[in-house]
């Protein structure tokens, strides 16, 4: 929306209005630039998150909407651990979906598909999340939606996602053309190739031109195992918001690369024109887990729940496809990776061996349970996510 201004610049400008060296022509000049608009949404949902941060509490708090802790006898002595967080305010993801909702609105141009793609599997899982949510604290347990039912409603929004980022989003070509006889290309059935391309790291070029109806199944794949993976590690106070910080930042670089013909060009990753509004979203992203982890550290006042972890989860992996970075999601989001296998690492060993490999799964509460404290789980988890994140960025040059 504010990039209108940028509109009214030149509007101004053709009616003889202003000149291109006065204050009010270089004022608006700045709102075309991405890294402008994107420092803007940063600050813009960090800044809402901490004026109504305090009020969704207290409205969480009067609908009595506390978070349901599992008993001793489900969980043992992690209950000794975790028991005193019960009633604590649970669904302050709505938190981080409004923050990130209002500031890429704000801040993003809207004839940006990607942009658009983005946000319907962020608010598409978020609402699978407020749904679970809303079930565990109205029947006062951890049980929520089945796995059946959440399973099928992520698979769902990932496959739409995925059909929108192959299928709708053109290509630059078509764009040129468009802007050259001043229409419209906001969406072309087909899509471009190069949104169903294999792109590894360390690789220049795509490993495979087109994946055709493969991209969809992997794209489908990303998106339900990140939110998935960013769900089992929403299991301390600022965990997931912390590692989904560093992922959002990280993929804010990826995200200008990947836009910009130069920069693209020079480090040998894919480029598409529409990836400029990337950082946008990325960065309202940061935004709103910054203003959340200044409620959701430890000790916190509220929790994200499944309305924040499916979502943030639904919104990395989204942005990972669209700068087409989804492979390096796997390094950059090391940390959530390390939880969600885990998990798959203890049930198949329970079930084959009839053994556990760790004390307990994800693989947070191993440590925890093993002396650390959790403000040291929760730290030096941030650490490796930022050494992840590092390592993703530097794939970029090593190619």
């Amino acid at each position: 929306m504010i990039y209108w201004l940028y509109e009214l610049r030149n509007w101004l400008e053709a009616a003889d209005w202003i000149s291109d060296d006065s204050f009010i022509y270089k004022l608006l000049n700045i709102f075309k630039y991405h890294t402008f608009r994107a420092g803007g949404a940063a600050i813009t949902a960090f800044v809402l998150s901490l004026l109504y941060g305090n009020w969704v509490i207290r409205k969480l708090i009067s609908l009595k909407l506390g978070q349901p802790i599992r008993t001793a006898e489900e969980v043992g002595k992690l209950f000794e651990l975790q028991g005193k967080k019960v009633g604590t305010p649970t669904m302050g993801g709505v938190l981080i979906l409004s923050t990130i909702l209002i500031s890429t609105l704000l801040w993003a141009k809207w004839d940006n598909i990607l942009v658009w793609i983005i946000l319907f599997c962020t608010i598409g899982l978020g609402a699978l999340g407020f749904y679970d949510d809303y079930l565990k604290v109205s029947k006062k347990n951890s049980k929520g939606a089945s796995a059946r039912v959440k399973l099928i409603w992520q698979t769902g929004v990932a496959v739409i996602t995925a059909l929108a980022f192959c299928y709708l989003v053109p290509s630059d070509t078509t764009l040129d053309a468009a802007s050259k006889s001043g229409g419209s290309a906001f969406v072309q059935w087909g899509g471009d190739s190069t949104l169903r391309a294999l792109f590894l790291p360390f690789y220049k070029g795509a490993v495979i031109a087109d994946m055709s109806v493969v991209a969809v199944a992997l794209f489908t794949l990303i998106i339900v195992g990140a939110s998935n993976a960013v769900n089992l590690t929403d299991g301390l106070d600022g965990l997931a918001t912390g590692c989904s910080l560093t992922t959002a930042i990280t993929y804010t670089a990826f995200g200008y690369v990947s836009g910009s013909a130069l920069y693209s060009s020079y480090l040998g990753v894919p480029h598409h024109s529409l990836a400029n509004e990337i950082p946008i979203v990325a960065m309202a992203l940061a935004g709103a887990c910054l203003g959340f982890l200044w409620f959701n550290a430890h000790p916190a006042k509220m929790f994200m729940g499944d309305t924040g972890s499916l979502a943030l989860g639904g919104c990395i992996a989204s942005i990972a496809i669209a700068c087409r970075q989804e492979i390096v999601l796997a390094l950059v989001g090391g940390v959530f990776v390390m939880e969600a296998m885990s998990v798959i690492i203890q049930v198949v060993s329970f079930k084959k061996r009839g053994k556990r490999v760790f004390r307990m799964a994800p693989i947070h509460h191993h440590f925890e349970l093993g002396g650390w404290h959790e403000n040291q789980v929760i730290v030096r988890f941030w650490i490796l996510s930022l050494f992840f994140a590092l390592l993703g960025l530097a794939t970029l040059k090593l190619r």
